[in-house]
This record gives structure tokens, C-alpha cells and sequence, in this order.
């Protein structure tokens, strides 16, 4: 990430702490191997979407309807020809199978609608409407 970017993921509330915390521990791993910052390759850096799976997983310890007291992660997995998958794991506080699917939905629609903010995009596979729109543009139509 870009000093710009840090900046502006730091106005994010659940994202401040991580991106704040994580910049202090890359500039001392930094610093104390003597690393030629001057280019990104170099050292320790901050990505989007390491920012973006701290920020799911404190969106995720905020929200009242998920145990708190079982296992809640945000991982990722290995990636694959349509990207890179994230795995939100967590246990909804109630049973009823109604109430878990409308918080499952729920985590989703925000963490989609989040997602471009953190400058990454989400995956679709093209569909038939996708692949005419396409070629109309090329043509010009």
C-alpha cells in the first residue's frame, strides 16, 4: 500500500487500529534489518487485503448476533483462476436456522458493498448478458 492509501484506510473505524498497530510493526521490522524501503519489493509491507481481512474480522467482533465465545476467523485461501477466496468462519449467538441465514446475508452484503473500498473487486463469473454487453461495446453498438 501507498502512504496515500494507509491514510485513507485509516479513516475507516474498524480498520484504524489494525492499519495504525501493523504500520509501527513494519517500520520497526523494517528499520531493524537496515531495508531499503525506497522500494515496495523491499521488507515488511501492508497489502488491501490484509487490511480487508482485519477489517472483516473486527466488523465481525462487533456484531452482537455472532458467539463470541466460539471460533471467528477471516482467512484466506489458497487462490484460484477467479481470485483470491476469503473464508469468514464465525458461529451465530442464535440457533434458529432463519436467524443465522439473515446474518450470514447480512455479513456478506457488507462485506461486498466494502470490499471496493479497500480498492479490491469481487469476483463474477461472466454470464451470457455479461459477454453480449461486451462485444455490443467493442462494436461500438
Amino acid at each position: 500500500c501507498t502512504e496515500e492509501d494507509l491514510q485513507r484506510y485509516e479513516r475507516y473505524d474498524l480498520a484504524r487500529d489494525y492499519v495504525k498497530g501493523t504500520q509501527d510493526e513494519v517500520a520497526r521490522f523494517n528499520a531493524d534489518r537496515g531495508v531499503d524501503t525506497s522500494l515496495p519489493i523491499n521488507g515488511r509491507n501492508q497489502t488491501n487485503v490484509g487490511i480487508f481481512r482485519a477489517y472483516a474480522l473486527a466488523y465481525l467482533k462487533q456484531e452482537d448476533r455472532i458467539n463470541q465465545d466460539m471460533t471467528l476467523m477471516v482467512r484466506q485461501l489458497d487462490p484460484t483462476p477467479q481470485g483470491l477466496p476469503l473464508e469468514v468462519y464465525c458461529f451465530s449467538a442464535d440457533k434458529s436456522w432463519v436467524n443465522f441465514e439473515m446474518l450470514a446475508s447480512d455479513i456478506f452484503d457488507h462485506l461486498l458493498a466494502a470490499a471496493p473500498w479497500f480498492d479490491l473487486e469481487v469476483f463474477q463469473s461472466p454470464t451470457g448478458s455479461d459477454i453480449t454487453a461486451a462485444v455490443k461495446a467493442a462494436a461500438g453498438t
